[in-house]
This record gives structure tokens, C-alpha cells and sequence, in this order.
């Protein structure tokens, strides 16, 4: 027998494992651990061994006592509800991470949309929770009585309750304002899962080898007391093991302690498909050492409890390492438990006990004040476990205060399973059915335990119920049975709020989420601030709103109303995970409301539909992803379509903006999908706009100037009901670009006009020759005839003045005739030279307006064509623009040249060409002179020769914008390249 150990000795032993703790997790929190294997999946697997607390390394060997094989219920349980984890777990972690819940009691309150749902859930876990708390802190202070024989154990559980106090604070309330992952609290708790292992398996192995002396003498000892292996089996056969089933199956979702560590610390997702292996293969390992402690303790007549068999075959055998083992092993599962659990109800009563009837005032530093309160609330809790240790002054089992904490825990289960797979349950049935079985708990489970009541009597069944150890899964099925059926009364009787509807198809396990599309008060996220401002104080909500934007990668100036719809979203499940989702619902919709008039139009979110379908498709199956390909091949169609499509909402939202729209317009799907048709630049507002006002559904060959640059556009529209919101009629909107198509045909007119004044010509030169041809001679012979009569000389002269006219306009027309028949050649034209035969041509003409003409043209600037055919462009040009200039006006002829084209400009100091007749000014016949001045020809003829050439022209007037004056015409002709070769 092992004599007892010095108290200070396994005070410094406790102290010496915690600060050992406390190490690992700050070189955690420091990044002194690589950050891939704190994240690793075997370390989140490893954290939820925290399930197995000191009832688990202790008691379960008691259960085993009691129940035989039945105590591996408690590994089957949880180990079903991991295996069950992409239809149980997955889901649940799902809505957690998307709406920052961080507890039970924010799931059910954000599901049912019901403070008290929130507040009683906490109020009912704390007082569910305390009999596993105590039952830590007695397994230590236990151990410490075993381990020194002296009856210590209040003043070292008082000072265990301090330390572990100290921890949770240290590494469970730091990162309020963050919200943080609490990495060094993950890797301390999965530290301290691989110490129960490794304590509980050498304890183990020492009991197969040590005790028995191997697996053969194991066998015989076992041939040799039958009793013993009966009292593993005998229990099978009864009720208790399958009732421990469910009540572990429910401890892995529902236990606070769980909860925070599969759900709240997740790192990563996809870690839970490695824990739904992992978390069951560690707890067979350490159920496999439970049945071999309990047999050893019986061989050597172990003076503990049972329940202390892990401790007292240490002390049975004189083995002081082993015992310290063993203690050190029941510390780590004790202090892992306390740490986690306390800390998940912490922030539970912050956001639904305290927060609800008391908010921190917006002036102060609401972070700081929230963690203060939180480790407040962290002192209150565990020191309430203590005060109930002491209440129940260290009497009950192990097992017996454990099952009364999961039977408590187990009235939350058909809320969890509600949430998933039950839309239409409401909060009434939820409250009602939660109130109704814990009052069943309570007096059949809870009162036995803290009071000397041995039995109830039942008048309705005028029978006597029994309070003990024995019958306690009557109260578990009764306590459960109660719940469920009140809960299902209720909720078929009573309707769920329009808030639960969505909530629950929000929180259903094949949700696509659809958000309505509403109008918000506030225009901007700078607003959101300043509205935030009011309830959390400038700082807070500048901080809230700028991390809600990192969050969804949304700039701050931000102005649509999808994105600033989603910034609301995130800035309530930011503030959940703050607040809790009561709170969090309260400020959002007091502070960031809708807008009363958008009560009458509220449709689903299309874009957003769009978007978490895209997200979902490969986890679609069967008919559902068939009907997604189509849907993806239908919009993939739209997107491609070679004409611009914008869909929109009844109250004008972009819905759709496809490639061609973006590629017609320069405006990006990005920027303008989610935001209101009015927000698009211009002319494009305004186009859409007045379109979308008209009675009209075609509209063809609407000019649109861009930057300068005439648009023809056809467009068309057709009503359409919004998917998901019918008697919603939206619109869509084709835009067609025929700016091509009415230039070839404005091409092919003037083609068509040209080739008219050609057959014209033929006739005019035929039938108007010969006459004029004998008028001419007949006036000339008559002045020659009458050369002494003044007046009959001028006649005569007006008449050959006459004839020449209408010989000239016979020759422009004849030019017309030929120009598009003439073999056009191909020379080296100095356009400086072309200019300056213009010039002097026109100099001759001293009847004209008294001008300067300007030669600035690079004498290397050569074009490829007929020099005397550009000599007429040149001629008809000059002559146009000194008939336009002002006495003693400027005219410049200038050059310019590219790679492949050279430039030639005319410019004056006219008054320029008004807007209204820009588009004639290439017609034949088309003049702006005086009767008798102009044919109407020459422009006509310098378009025909241009073309010829295979150039352009074109005309800007004004040519100075600030005097208003001036006209420039710009011929672009193909550049003469000289390709001869040099010769060496």
C-alpha cells in the first residue's frame, strides 16, 4: 500500500501541469508553433477530446461497475453523432460560421427570431451545466483527499476554481474585439486530449501487463471469475445503456463545451469530415483501457470507489508514478472541461442575459467593456460550480451528477434537430416544450440531487415514483417524451412569424438562401457608420462597417443597393458574433431599416440566388444539378449573345448586364449589376431612361454621341415577371448597335445619288451641248454684227456669261459621270505642291473675297493618288473656305502623317458650318450660297474623288470652340511609301 502524499507536493504538480498549459498555449498564440499545424485537422479532432472530462477518466469506470458494457454508450453516442456528420454536424457548422453564431443559445434565438428562446436556452444550459462542473472540481479535490488521506479538499478546490479562473481569462477573453479564432486555447485543450490518452492507456497497458501479467493471464483470471464478466454483460439486457445512447448522441451537439469546440473554434470546414473518423478512434482508445482498470481494482481489492479505480490501482499496487499519473491525467480532463465549458456560457449570458437589459453606453469602449464583463461573468460561473460542490458536499458519483447534466442537456436536442430539418416549428413550441421538460428534470432528477426527497407521488396514476440511481432513465425518456410532444402540440397549433419563416429557410439543410431585395434608408456605407454610430459609438461602428467590407471585398464608396444589402447582412452576423443574434437583430433594424414604401415591393434576391448557386453546383445531385446546367446553359447563352441584354427589376434594379452590353457600353457587369438603372453614366442613363418611360417597344436608329463619335442603335424591350415574386413585372432591354449597317447604307444612297447625277450627266452633256454650243455662237456673231450698239454688245455678252455657266455645270456633271470609271493612278503627291498650284490658281481670281492663304503643308508628306483629281479636292476646298472668310481672314493648309496614312487640313476664320446642315454638306445639288453662286457640285465632287482614293474626310466647326469660329475639313489619304530598293 502506497502511503499518502505531501498536500504541497501535489500543489506544486497541479501548478506545475497548468503553467505547463498556460506555456503551450501562449507559444501558440505567438506564432512559435507553425501556424499549419495548429490548423491541422488532428488538431481540431484532438480539441474535441474535451468530451472526455473527468467523468469520462474517472467515471466511466464506475459506470462500467454499474452497467457493465453499457458504459460504452458514452463513446457510441457521440461517436453516432459524428458519423452522422455531413447530414448533423456539417449543416449546423454551415449556419454557425455564416451568421456568427456562437453558441446554442444564438442558434435558437437567431432561429426563432426570439430573445427569450436565447435567454432560456442560457439560463436552462447554466443551471443543466452545474453538476458536470462540480463534478470536476469534486474528481480533483477528490483525488487530492485520496492521494493525502487529509480532508482538504474545499480549500484545494477553492484554489483549483482560482487557477483555472485565471486561464480561461487569460486565453478565452482576449480577442472580444477581433473575434479571433482562440488558436492558443485550441492547441492547450488538444494538448491536453493527447495527456488523458497517453495517461489513461499507460494505466492501462500497466493493468494488463502489470496486474495481470499479459492478455493470456487476463484470460485465465477471467475464466476464474466469471462474476466478473457477467456484470459487463447482465446490464445489456435491460433499459439504462440504450437511454445513455441518446443521452450521449445529444451531449456531442447540444454540451456547451462541444458546441464551442466543433462549431465556434472550427478553423477550417473541412476538418470536420477528419473528426467524424478521428474523435471516435480517440475515444476507443480510451475506452479500451476502461474495462482493464476495472478488472485490476477488483483483483487487488482497490479501497477507492470504483469511480477512482484509474487513481486507487496506482495506490492498490504502491506505484507512486503511477498514481501521480493518474492524477495528473483526471487534472487535465477536469481543467480541459471547466476552461471550454465556462467560457461558451460566459459569452451565452453576455449576449443573452446581460446585453438584453443592459447595453454599454455608445461613448465608452464597448470592446473593452464587453470583455470585461465576459471575464466577470467567467469568475461568476465557475465560482457558482464551486458553491455548488459545496452544496452537494461531495456525496453524489461521478456518474450520477454527469447523468443528471446530459439528461438536463438532452431537453435541447429536439431544438437542434428543429433547426435542420423542421421549417414549420415555431418558438411558442420550442419555449413550451423546453419549460415542460426541464420542470421534469428538474423535479425528477435535480431536486433528488440537491434535497433529501426520496419520491413523488402521482395522483393522476396514483402511483409512487422512486428518486434514485436506479430508474434515472425513466426520467430521462419522460423529461424527453414531454418536451417533444408539447413542442409538436404547439408548433401545429400556433403560426410561425413571417421573421421565423425565413429565419428557418435560412437554417434548413438544403437551404440556397434568397434574401429579399429591399431599399435601404442609408445610401452608403459612410452612412451606415453614422446610423451605427448612435448605439456603439463613433469608433465601433467605423471599425464594424470597415471590417464588414474587407469581409465581402466592397470598396467604402460603395453605392449599390445589392452590395449594400449584403454589407447589412454581414454587419448583423458580425455583430452576432459581438452580441449575440438578438442584439445584433435589434440594431440592425433599428438603425439600418428599410424603407417604409419598399414594405408594397419585396422580391427575392435574384443576383445573390445567382451567386450561392454557383457556389452550391458541385454539391448538386440527381435532377437537381440536371435542372442547374440548364440554367447555366440558358444564362451562358444570354451572356454570349451578340446584342446587349440589361434586365431589370420592377423598381429598376440591374439584374443582368451580359459581355455586349458591357462591350457596347464601357461599363463593367461588376460595377452596375445590383445598382439602379438611374446610377449609369451618361448618355446611357439617360437613353435607358426615357426607353424604359416610353409606351413604345421598338425603337429604331437612335443616335447616341460618344465622346464624340455618332451611335445608331436599335432598342427593344419586353415585360417580364420576376422569378420567385410573380405580379412583379421587371423589364428587359436589347440594345442592338446598327452603326455599321447605317453607314453603308448612308454609303450606298450617296452611291445611289452619284450614280443618278452620272446618268443625268450623260443626257444633260447630249441634249443641253449642242444648244448651248449654237446660243454662244449665235450671241457671239451678233456682238461681232453689232459692235456700234452698246447695249446690244452687253446682251450679247451677258448671254456667252450665261452659256459658259451652264457649260461649266455640264462639265461637273460629266466629272460626276466619270468619276467612278476612271482608271485612278497611283503617284508619289507632294501635298505641299498640290496646295500651292491651288493657291495660284486661286489668286487669278481678283473678283473674290481678299484673303491670306497659308502653305504649311512638310514637302515629305506624300500621298498616293492622281495629282490633278487632289488639285480639284484642293481647288474646291480653298474656294469654299475664302467664300466663308471674312476680308483680310487667314487660311491655313496644313499636313500631318502617320505610318500608313498622311492628313491634309483646311482650316478658316469663318463662321463656320451650323450643326443642323453638317450632314448635307456631301449632297449634290446641296448649297448654302446665293441663287446663282454655287452648283451645289463641288463638296459632292471632293467626297467622290476622296473615296476614289480610298480616304476620308471629315469636318470640324467650330474649329476654335472658345471664338466660335471657323471651319476645318480633314482629308485622310494613304500614305506614299517608297518601296525601291537602294542600290549598294
Amino acid at each position: 500500500m502506497l502511503t499518502s502524499f505531501d498536500l504541497s507536493q501535489l500543489i506544486f504538480i497541479s501548478a506545475a501541469y497548468l503553467l505547463l498549459l498556460f506555456g503551450v498555449a501562449w507559444i501558440s498564440e505567438h506564432g512559435l508553433i507553425p501556424r499549419w499545424v495548429i490548423r491541422h485537422p488532428l488538431t481540431y479532432t484532438l480539441s474535441l477530446g474535451v468530451f472526455a472530462s473527468a467523468w469520462a477518466f474517472y467515471g466511466t469506470v464506475g459506470l462500467a461497475y454499474q452497467y457493465g458494457f453499457g458504459f460504452l454508450a458514452s463513446y457510441l453516442g457521440v461517436t453516432g453523432a459524428f458519423l452522422l456528420a455531413p447530414v448533423l454536424l456539417y449543416p449546423i457548422l454551415r449556419i454557425t460560421r455564416t451568421y456568427q453564431l456562437s453558441s446554442l443559445a444564438d442558434l435558437f434565438a437567431f432561429r426563432f427570431r426570439s430573445s427569450w428562446a436565447g435567454a432560456l436556452t442560457t439560463l436552462f444550459m447554466l443551471i443543466g451545466v452545474m453538476p458536470l462542473l462540480a463534478l470536476q472540481i469534486q474528481a480533483v479535490a477528490d483525488s487530492i483527499g485520496i492521494l493525502t488521506r487529509e480532508p482538504l479538499q474545499n480549500r484545494f478546490a477553492l484554489a483549483f476554481c482560482a487557477l483555472i479562473t485565471l486561464f480561461t481569462i487569460l486565453f478565452g477573453a482576449r480577442h472580444i474585439a477581433t473575434r479571433e479564432k482562440h488558436e492558443g486555447l485550441v492547441f492547450a485543450i488538444a494538448f491536453e486530449s493527447v495527456v488523458k490518452l497517453f495517461t489513461l492507456g499507460a494505466i492501462g497497458l500497466y493493468a494488463l501487463y502489470g496486474v495481470f501479467g499479459g492478455p493470456s493471464e487476463l484470460e485465465l483470471w477471467l475464466v476464474q471469475n466469471q462474476a466478473a464478466l457477467n456484470a459487463l454483460h447482465t446490464p445489456l439486457q435491460e433499459g439504462p445503456w440504450r437511454t445513455l445512447l441518446l443521452v450521449f448522441f445529444a451531449s456531442a451537439i447540444v454540451m456547451p463545451h462541444m458546441y464551442h469546440m466543433a462549431f465556434t473554434e472550427n478553423f477550417n470546414p473541412r476538418a470536420i469530415v477528419s473528426a467524424s473518423w478521428g474523435l471516435p478512434l480517440f475515444l476507443l482508445l480510451m475506452s479500451l483501457s476502461v474495462p482493464l482498470i476495472l478488472w485490476a481494482g477488483l483483483k487487488l481489492g482497490a479501497t477507492t470507489n470504483p469511480e477512482y479505480f484509474t487513481l486507487g490501482l496506482g495506490i492498490a499496487v504502491g506505484n507512486k508514478t503511477l498514481a501521480l499519473l493518474a492524477y495528473v491525467g483526471g487534472l487535465s480532463a477536469s481543467s480541459g472541461l471547466i476552461i471550454v465549458t465556462t467560457l461558451a456560457l460566459s459569452g451565452m449570458a453576455l449576449n443573452h442575459l446581460v446585453l438584453p437589459l443592459y447595453q454599454p453606453p455608445a461613448q465608452g469602449n464597448i470592446y473593452r467593456w464587453l470583455k470585461w464583463t465576459r471575464r466577470a461573468l467567467i469568475i461568476a460561473i465557475i465560482m457558482a460550480s464551486y458553491g455548488f460542490y459545496l452544496l452537494l458536499g461531495a456525496e453524489q458519483d461521478l456518474a450520477n451528477l454527469g447523468i443528471v447534466a446530459f439528461v438536463a442537456t438532452l431537453q435541447f436536442l429536439p431544438g437542434v434537430l428543429s433547426v435542420l430539418y423542421w421549417p414549420t416549428a415555431n418558438r411558442r413550441g420550442f419555449i413550451a416544450g423546453l419549460l415542460t421538460g426541464i420542470a421534469v428534470w428538474a423535479v425528477s432528477m435535480l431536486l433528488p440531487l440537491v434535497s433529501n426527497l426520496q419520491g413523488i407521488h402521482l395522483p393522476l396514476f396514483n402511483i409512487i415514483y422512486i428518486l434514485d440511481q436506479e430508474n434515472w432513465h425513466l426520467a430521462a425518456t419522460s423529461s424527453l417524451a414531454a418536451n417533444v410532444l408539447v413542442f409538436t402540440l404547439v408548433s401545429l397549433f400556433t403560426e410561425a412569424s413571417s421573421e421565423e419563416k425565413s429565419a428557418a429557410e435560412a437554417c434548413t439543410v438544403d437551404n440556397v438562401r434568397r434574401p429579399q431585395r429591399r431599399e435601404l434608408v442609408a445610401g452608403s456605407p459612410q452612412e451606415f457608420a453614422t446610423q451605427l454610430a448612435k448605439p456603439l459609438g463613433g469608433k465601433t461602428a467605423q471599425k464594424e462597417v470597415e471590417q464588414a467590407l474587407r469581409d465581402l471585398h466592397l470598396p467604402f464608396d460603395e453605392p449599390r443597393p445589392y452590395a449594400l444589402r449584403r454589407l447589412r447582412d454581414r454587419i448583423e452576423a458580425n455583430l452576432s458574433g459581438l452580441m449575440g443574434p438578438s442584439v445584433a437583430q435589434d440594431i440592425v433594424e433599428t438603425f439600418l431599416p428599410y424603407k417604409n414604401g419598399s414594405e408594397t415591393y419585396v422580391s427575392e434576391d435574384i443576383h445573390f440566388i445567382e451567386s450561392r448557386l454557383e457556389d452550391y453546383h458541385l454539391r448538386l445531385t440527381g435532377l437537381a444539378a440536371e435542372l442547374d446546367a440548364l440554367r447555366r446553359f440558358h444564362r451562358q447563352t444570354l451572356q454570349e449573345l451578340p446584342m446587349g441584354v440589361c434586365s431589370l427589376a420592377k423598381d429598376q434594379e440591374i439584374l443582368m448586364w451580359n459581355r455586349a452590353m458591357e462591350e457596347l457600353t464601357g461599363i463593367s457587369a461588376q460595377r452596375v449589376v445590383g445598382s439602379r438603372l438611374g446610377a449609369l453614366d451618361q448618355p446611357w442613363k439617360s437613353l435607358l431612361e426615357d426607353f424604359t418611360r416610353q409606351l413604345d417597344e421598338h425603337l429604331h436608329k437612335q443616335h447616341l454621341n460618344m465622346d464624340g463619335e455618332m451611335r445608331w442603335l436599335n432598342l427593344h424591350k419586353a415585360a417580364i415577371d420576376e422569378p420567385l415574386a410573380p405580379g412583379n413585372s421587371g423589364l428587359v432591354l436589347l440594345v442592338e448597335d446598327v452603326t455599321e449597317t447605317r453607314v453603308l447604307e448612308d454609303q450606298l444612297v450617296h452611291s445611289e445619288r452619284l450614280a443618278s447625277i452620272g446618268r443625268l450627266a450623260a443626257g444633260v452633256a447630249h441634249e443641253i451641248g449642242n444648244p448651248v454650243t449654237g446660243i454662244a455662237c449665235l450671241a457671239q456673231n451678233l456682238r461681232e454684227d453689232r459692235e456700234d450698239d452698246d447695249e446690244m454688245v452687253e446682251l450679247s455678252g451677258q448671254i456667252l456669261d450665261q452659256t459658259k455657266r451652264i457649260s461649266r455645270i455640264v462639265q461637273s456633271l460629266m466629272n460626276f459621270a466619270h468619276a467612278g470609271q476612271q482608271q485612278r493612278a497611283e503617284y508619289p503627291v507632294s501635298l505641299a505642291e498640290v496646295a500651292q498650284d491651288a493657291i495660284g490658281l486661286l489668286a487669278l481670281n481678283r473678283n473674290s473675297t481678299e484673303v491670306q492663304f497659308f502653305n504649311l503643308c512638310d514637302p515629305d508628306h506624300l500621298a498616293k493618288g492622281d495629282p490633278q483629281r487632289l488639285a480639284q479636292v484642293l481647288i474646291n476646298l480653298l474656294s469654299n473656305a475664302r467664300d466663308a472668310s471674312p476680308p483680310g481672314g487667314a487660311i491655313r493648309v496644313t499636313s500631318e502623317v502617320s505610318e500608313m496614312s498622311v492628313v491634309l487640313q483646311v482650316e478658316d476664320e469663318g463662321t463656320g458650318i451650323p450643326q443642323a446642315i453638317m450632314d448635307r454638306l456631301f449632297e449634290p445639288f446641296f448649297t448654302t450660297k446665293d441663287p446663282g453662286k454655287g452648283t451645289g457640285l463641288g463638296l459632292a465632287l471632293v467626297y467622290s474623288i476622296v473615296e476614289e482614293h480610298y480616304g476620308q474626310i471629315t469636318i470640324d466647326s467650330p474649329a476654335d470652340p472658345e471664338r466660335q469660329l471657323g471651319t476645318r475639313f480633314r482629308v485622310t489619304l494613304p500614305r506614299f511609301i517608297d518601296t525601291t530598293p537602294v542600290a549598294t
